[in-house]
């Protein structure tokens, strides 16, 4: 038999069974194996031939090392489009390997890559993270969360999550919330007096404050952890130990839920267009909870001008420049945000100012007043945004995209159910800043 005749059986049938797609998982040959099959088969009967020509005369050391060669390539054919995991040694195996031991720098093809393997295929990513506050008796809630997260924009960019909690993290939690994303996921502890109620609070005073919210059926009004969420919400998430290397953040709270694919890097949008702080909703307080809030800010910028920026968004909180807050807001559950922004030295006047006063807890000041009261007031109003294109609901309110930007986000939502232009939005108040 000539060696020409063998090696071309070897490489024909070979490389046409390398060309082949991914056998299909429910049968053991594509059509693609089954034509090259057809044209290695065609060889091998060559080979045969060619073999049997020369068998009788060849010595019979000759005859036996023909044959073996001859048994070798028929079962290896055989097993290779019987058994899908023969993969690994079959000929077109052999092809690949013999392809890429000759070629220094292979170049995979990027739409051969499954992305969703890799840590992060993108060719930049900003200095962020998601943010996560919660409970172990969230746990559904917030599997539920991360799910939507991960399936509309992460499991494309996997960024970390960060998880606070102001207990221990059971074990059970910190393995299920794992499961749901391959980015890294870092479970923290909330120091004690980020959280909870201060010792110098008058306990008498914030009681009776509770009280009388409660007289008038205010949501939370009785409840001490929520208050201690606010003023962590508001004035130390950012100086915790797991979110000191981070810039940006994306706020997730458990049980919400992402309509829309994100086809791009929000983070860095705003890092891009040097934002500060961005929203989804915007609404009206509840003015019972905040009675003095809006009299203590306009005390702290009559001490701080210096810290007013001149093209600011007093428009959005006040219809009359400023005498009297409109109470509109950024619902806060849903913010993208500057973290370097809360650790400006204006901010950080701004709630050690807040703070002193106790409002927290003697009335019920929210994070979202808060942040959008600073947001409008420290910063450009060109640096706040509106992110139109992620769909987005917290219970009873959501945000849904539509025209162009619904189905290109192929969204789940339905555009007609959105908060945008109701009757008690802010968001026409936002859009009018800029007309």
């Amino acid at each position: 038999m000539s060696d020409n005749c063998l090696l071309g059986a070897l490489f024909y049938g070979g490389a046409g069974l390398a060309r082949c797609p991914h056998r299909n998982t429910v049968t053991s040959m594509t059509t693609c194996d089954t034509l090259s099959g057809y044209l290695f088969l065609l060889f091998l009967l060559s080979v045969t031939f060619d073999t049997m020509s020369v068998f009788l005369s060849a010595s019979p050391s000759k005859r036996y090392i023909t044959l073996v060669i001859v048994l070798v390539i028929g079962l290896h054919y055989l097993f290779s489009i019987t058994y899908d995991s023969y993969g690994v040694s079959s000929l077109s195996g052999l092809s690949d390997q013999f392809l890429s031991s000759n070629t220094t720098d292979r170049v995979l093809d990027v739409d051969d890559i499954d992305v969703r393997y890799y840590s992060n295929y993108t060719e930049r990513r900003a200095n962020a993270t998601f943010v996560l506050l919660c409970r172990n008796s969230d746990l559904n809630g917030v599997i539920n969360s991360m799910q939507s997260a991960e399936d509309r924009f992460n499991r494309r960019y996997n960024y970390p999550w960060v998880l606070l909690n102001e207990e221990p993290f059971t074990e059970q939690f910190m393995h299920r919330v794992s499961l749901i994303t391959r980015a890294p996921v870092h479970f923290g502890l909330i120091p004690r007096d980020h959280w909870f109620q201060p010792e110098w609070i008058d306990e008498n005073k914030a009681r009776a404050g509770r009280q009388k919210m409660m007289a008038q059926r205010i949501i939370y009004a009785g409840s001490v952890p929520y208050r201690n969420m606010c003023r962590f919400n508001s004035g130390f998430f950012f100086h915790h130990e797991l979110l000191q290397p981070y810039r940006y953040y994306w706020r997730v709270e458990p049980d919400v839920r992402f309509f829309c694919d994100l086809e791009y890097d929000p983070f860095l949008y705003m890092q891009e267009h040097d934002k500060v702080y961005s929203f989804t909703i915007s609404l009206p307080e509840w003015e019972p909870t905040i009675p003095t809030l809006w009299a203590t800010v306009k005390e702290f910028m009559g001490l701080h001008p210096e810290y007013i920026q001149s093209h600011n968004a007093m428009d959005f909180l006040s219809n009359d420049g400023g005498n009297t807050y409109n109470l509109c807001h950024f619902w806060s559950n849903f913010e993208i945000a500057d973290m370097d922004f809360w650790r400006s030295e204006a901010y950080q006047a701004f709630f050690d100012f807040l703070e002193s006063k106790g409002g927290f807890y003697y009335e019920r000041w929210g994070d979202a007043p808060v942040h959008s009261i600073a947001a409008a007031l420290f910063a450009r109003r060109d640096q706040i945004h509106f992110f139109r294109d992620i769909g987005y609901r917290h219970d009873p309110f959501q945000h849904c995209p539509s025209g162009e930007q619904f189905d290109a986000g192929h969204c789940a939502c339905d555009p007609k159910d959105t908060f945008d232009y109701h009757q008690n939005s802010c968001l026409p108040k936002f859009e009018a800043l800029f007309t």
